[in-house]
């Protein structure tokens, strides 16, 4: 039974992504591999994009996106994800907000290539977004150029 269960997991359908502008980037392969997998109690699922990963619900999951542009200096707000150990600046973006409340876009900013993390009104209304502190490794291996002030 086991077996067939295994299977029918590797039969799902993968999560619709579209791959960032520079998705090809060597470093944005170092960055997949090294993501968790699972983010906040949430699976990982397939995706269906070079350099992506997605974590939760299809139709509600958490997507990453490496090899997004990196943003230029900006006045939006600016975070960062320090554990103590590595600290990662991300630009946060608030989406607009609809019936479930709003969706947030975090960017790396000060990497190139940039990733992007998507966060559906759903996750972000339901759980914390702490978990960028879980990507910060992966993240990490693309080096750090710019900080936020």
């Amino acid at each position: 039974m086991a077996v067939l269960v295994g299977a029918l997991a590797g039969c799902t359908t993968p999560v619709g992504v579209e791959a960032a502008p520079h998705a090809a980037d060597p470093l944005c392969a170092e960055v997949v591999l090294g993501l968790p997998r699972e983010l906040a109690g949430m699976p990982r699922l397939r995706t269906s994009s070079q350099a992506t990963a997605a974590w939760g619900e299809p139709g509600a999951a958490v997507v990453l996106r490496c090899g997004v542009e990196p943003p230029p200096p900006t006045t939006d707000p600016c975070v960062t994800a320090d554990d103590g150990v590595l600290a990662v600046d991300w630009l946060a973006i608030e989406g607009e907000a609809g019936p479930d409340g709003a969706p947030w876009t975090f960017v790396t900013y000060g990497r190139d290539p940039a990733v992007e993390v998507r966060v559906p009104a759903a996750v972000a209304s339901s759980r914390s977004t702490s978990f960028l502190l879980d990507l910060g490794p992966a993240v990490a291996r693309v080096e750090q150029t710019r900080s936020c002030l």
